[in-house]
């Protein structure tokens, strides 16, 4: 075999196993599913059961526009948007406002409840999830229109001002 047959060969080779290289680490790690974009699209279902009792499901508050908070008791801007998200709940009584504490103990966050005290139900997600929603991390707020349709997303905390941006859209 002569000297530029063998290199030939040789690269074929190299590609060859490179290319079954990545095949078996693609068959180790699949992709990760990407969360649908769901501004425009009806919510998915969830039900909270609030640490004060109710069991409430999105489905159960259609006819009424929502706001969504997906929440963690460790989550510092969680902590930090708390009392504009009550503020906003008591100044617009014709929105409901709905907490749902995720990637949490249930004495972590009924520790968070008795501190900062949500004016709306706020709890454990205990049908749905919030992968359903493509939460990747709290704080992540979805505003959901009276049919049902989510119409905005904001990830990071809210504050008065970004509230009532939100908030005048969903009406």
């Amino acid at each position: 075999m002569t000297p530029a047959r063998l290199a030939a060969w040789s690269a074929g080779g190299l590609v060859a196993g490179l290319a079954l290289a990545l095949l078996a680490w693609g068959l180790i790690h699949p992709q990760q599913p990407v969360a649908p974009a769901l501004v425009g699209r009806a919510a998915p279902d969830l039900t909270v059961h609030s640490f004060d009792g109710q069991v409430v499901s999105l489905a159960a508050l259609r006819g009424s526009p929502v706001v969504l908070n997906f929440y963690a008791s460790w989550c510092a801007s969680c902590r930090q948007e708390a009392a504009a998200l009550s503020e906003a709940a008591t100044a617009h009584a014709s929105v409901r406002f709905l907490g749902a504490d995720i990637q949490d103990s249930d004495a972590a966050g009924l520790d968070f409840e008795a501190q900062v005290h949500h004016r709306y139900p706020a709890g454990p997600v205990t049908a749905g999830t919030y992968l359903d929603f493509g939460v990747t991390g709290p704080p992540e707020t979805y505003f959901i229109d009276s049919a049902g349709v989510i119409r905005a997303h904001h990830i990071g905390p809210l504050d008065a001002q970004l509230l009532e941006f939100y908030l005048k859209d969903l009406r």
